[in-house]
């Protein structure tokens, strides 16, 4: 029952994918989109029945290892098509499966009238798949083939608009960006090769247990440098402003419920790597610390509704890694539940305004949108107060906890705090200016001219019912577990990913740490509440960190010139020095020659029987001239 749940939640939402692509243009638009959210929907169901499964056993019962065949086999070396239920892999199937199916949900009304539509929703219901192969892959190798799909099928749906330029641009960065990631996570791979022969979890796990501390180090490191483009952290974080070029659903399913956590996800399921390499996973906690701080801080510029959204997410993800680098990896996957919650909402809700305004998304002409949609307006204000963390919503509960558990870390563990704390009033200030800029006064002239021209409807039901499934989702779902009084979601994952001894808060440091991120929480909310709420007043510009926060502190401009500009030179002058001389030039003769030398073969086929036996027996004489003479 347990397995097979897993292969149904696993290939339902490929069998959407070939059903779409094979029907082509013989069904209708409408056809297809509800095929893709029905596939999306079983895999769904196949998680809960995995998981029902799961909790009728005892704990340490709690792992079905089901594999379809032989994949692959090279001396030694052999890796099955696998999947591993497990209570980790359970958790990512129901977040990934069930957001996923009210995101597709949402897309059968956004993308209606698209020319496109039944390729958009062949792509999603290929992600979908991709991301759960990642997660329920049973061995290393497994987990790399969906690792490297989720890189494909990203790009295809960042790019869906292809006839837009900047749409290809994004989409290529984002699958250049990622490329990196899956490199260094392949060299990880070849060392655990070279010393355990296996790419299974536990042989993998208990190489690495032998290895030298510079050869865990390296894995490790390379197991981060994959999670860390894949998550969008420092460095490796550029594409993903980019990618909001793509259709807003592929927004909320991407970089908000799914692909970018999945660097969160693995470094709960290596975590035995990590713990014999606990520089690297220090390193994590340090990389989500800085991009928590930096990408909230750039947040508080940008002028697109979607862009504001995205470097929240950089933000977002970045507690997780701090969470998960520390070795509280239930606090990150925890984190990243309510996450998917509110941020999806927040991402489609920000689609229903920029679907009533024509595809309008800079946020000085949506200046009183809420009047005019109310349920939105709701459903983004619990969005926001949920992303804030504030109580009784679902942020609360899951971003204290990571706060809380690197209070209780060793010396470092105080820097991670003070990092967690500071971005929780970033947190307030950027995602409440975004707030007070759209939502509240008088709609402007633009909003109602383009609003009428939508004929006054906040959007169809297919987009509004998943909208308000989860703000009830991000208001309740943080409840599941209130350290330290319950905590299943903890006791849940701690036969596969226990949380470390160090990272155990105590009550004392639980409640200091959640009074602070409540406080400075509101006082960010303040501080956009009176530079924002009043538009007459003047917000204050420091010229210098205003031109920096705008150039998104010059990563983009310092990869220009440290690799495109480097690789260019070098294209230009080896197409003038070597191209056009050399390969070009000689091309036409080339030509003629090839030419010459085949019609003098040609005079050779005279199709005379006589010709070709003397010129056998020739060959033959040479031949026992030359083994005569060796002799």
């Amino acid at each position: 029952m347990i397995p097979a749940g897993a292969w149904i939640c696993l290939l339902a939402p490929l069998a959407g994918t070939l059903a779409i692509t094979l029907c082509g243009t013989r069904i209708s638009r409408v056809t297809a989109a509800w095929i893709s959210t029905a596939s999306v929907a079983v895999a769904f169901v196949g998680a809960i029945v995995a998981f029902a499964g799961l909790l009728g056993e005892t704990p340490h019962k709690r792992s079905h290892l089901s594999t379809a065949w032989t994949w692959l086999e090279a001396g030694t070396f052999k890796a099955g098509l696998s999947v591993l239920v497990d209570p980790l892999s359970v958790f990512m199937m129901l977040i990934v499966s069930g957001v996923g199916m009210l995101i597709v949900l949402y897309s059968v009304g956004y993308m209606d009238g698209d020319d496109e539509e039944r390729r958009y929703f062949a792509y999603m219901s290929f992600f979908v798949f991709s991301m759960l192969l990642l997660v329920q892959g049973g061995n290393l190798l497994i987990l790399l083939a969906g690792w490297g799909l989720v890189g494909l099928s990203s790009y295809l749906l960042i790019g869906f608009w292809h006839e837009r330029p900047v749409a290809v641009a994004a989409a290529k960065k984002a699958f250049i960006m990622n490329a990196l990631g899956d490199a260094t996570m392949a060299l990880a791979f070849f060392v655990l090769i070279l010393h355990g022969r296996s790419l299974d979890f536990g042989i993998a796990f208990a190489t690495s247990s032998h290895l030298s501390s510079t050869a865990v180090n390296l894995v490790a490191l390379g197991l981060l440098g994959g999670a860390v483009a894949k998550s969008a952290q420092i460095p490796l974080h550029t594409w993903l402003p980019d990618a909001m070029e793509g259709p807003t659903p592929v927004s909320a399913l991407i970089h908000a419920a799914t692909m970018v956590t999945a660097g969160v996800y693995l470094i709960a399921r290596t975590h035995p790597i990590f713990e014999q390499a606990r520089t690297i996973g220090l390193v994590a906690a340090g990389t989500g610390a800085l991009t928590l701080l930096v990408a909230g801080l750039v947040a508080l510029v940008q002028t697109d509704i979607k862009r504001v959204i995205a470097y929240s997410t950089m933000s977002q993800i970045g507690y997780m890694f701090l969470g998960a680098g520390l070795g509280a990896y239930a606090n990150g996957e925890f984190h990243l539940m309510t996450h998917a919650f509110f941020k999806a909402l927040l991402f489609m809700a920000a689609g229903l305004v920029i679907h009533a305004l024509a595809g309008e998304q800079d946020i000085r002409n949506m200046q009183g949108i809420g009047r005019l949609m109310p349920r939105t307006r709701w459903a983004f204000l619990i969005g926001s107060l949920a992303l804030v963390g504030l109580p009784p919503f679902a942020g609360f509960f899951s971003k204290d906890s990571i706060i809380a558990a690197a209070m209780g870390a060793h010396w470092y563990g105080w820097i991670f705090w003070v990092c967690a704390l500071v971005g929780t009033f970033l947190t307030g200030l950027y995602t409440f200016r975004l707030y007070f800029i759209v939502f509240p006064g008088e709609p402007s002239p633009f909003v109602r001219e383009h609003y009428d021209a939508h004929h006054g409807k906040e959007g169809p039901w297919t987009m509004t019912v998943p909208v308000g499934i989860l703000a009830v989702l991000a208001v309740i779902g943080g409840w599941i577990q209130f350290a330290p009084l319950w905590t299943p979601v903890t006791t849940w994952l701690a036969p596969v990913a226990r949380t470390l001894d160090i990272a155990e808060p105590t009550s004392w440091e639980e409640g200091i740490s959640s009074a602070l991120a409540v406080a400075l929480g509101l006082a960010g909310v303040a501080v956009a509440w009176m530079l924002y709420a009043k538009r007459e007043r003047a917000v204050p510009v420091v010229p210098t960190l205003q031109r920096a926060l705008e150039h998104k502190f010059y990563f983009d401009e310092l990869y220009d010139a440290l690799f495109y500009r480097p690789s260019a030179a070098i294209a230009e002058w080896s197409r003038r020095g070597f191209e056009e001389p050399v390969v070009l030039a000689a091309g036409p003769e080339l030509g003629d020659e090839t030419q010459l030398v085949g019609r003098g073969v040609r005079r050779l086929q005279t199709g005379l029987i006589r010709t070709y036996v003397l010129a056998l027996a020739g060959g033959l004489a040479v031949l026992a001239v030359v083994f005569l003479s060796v002799r």
